[in-house]
């Protein structure tokens, strides 16, 4: 048997701490998503910010952040294993962050037209992603801790403000739909 496969999924069936699991269960589902979500981003800081230290670092603890939210979920599943406790401090950087970078750009209340930038685009394809795999979890809503659905929801609103920081530093100018 391989690293890269075990040869036992080709029946429908995932193989999570030696437990069996249907891979039609929305906890696999959803699972699937945050994975998703995170090789996206890990595409995001390869792609467009390679020579942005802050942004790397708050993408690599993004991307840290999600794989423990992915164990919560695989606790759920396969129950045997403790996950790593998910504090409320993460969100509350995430907050602090998004209010740094608010008080950088000081945004107009509207909504813009994605694509401004190429980086401001891929912040803006991450943030879609995040409220998709936002909505996906909260199918777990009873069975997750809350901090998780508002860490997700802050994520977006993250993406969304590096998104308009990145329009402002390469001093483009952000459209608004004029709905005609």
């Amino acid at each position: 048997m391989g690293l890269f496969y075990t040869g036992k999924g080709d029946k429908g069936v995932s193989d999570l701490g030696f437990k069996k699991a249907s891979k039609s269960r929305v906890e696999i589902k959803v699972l699937g998503d945050l994975d998703r979500l995170n090789s996206l981003i890990g595409v995001v800081k390869n792609q467009s910010f390679k020579n942005s230290a802050v942004f790397q670092k708050i993408l690599n603890g993004v991307q840290e952040d999600l794989f423990i939210i992915q164990a919560h979920i695989g606790c759920l599943i396969a129950g045997k294993f403790k996950a790593p406790e998910f504090k409320k401090a993460k969100i509350i950087k995430l907050e602090k962050i998004i209010d740094s970078f608010e008080k950088q750009i000081k945004p107009d209340r509207g909504f813009t037209i994605p694509g401004a930038s190429l980086n401001s685009a891929w912040l803006d394809l991450a943030r879609t992603f995040t409220r998709k795999t936002e909505l996906s979890v909260l199918r777990l809503k009873n069975k997750l801790k809350p901090q998780i659905f508002a860490y997700l929801n802050r994520l977006s609103s993250l993406f969304y403000a590096m998104a308009r920081l990145e329009v402002k530093k390469e001093k483009k100018q952000e459209k608004r739909p004029n709905y005609k």
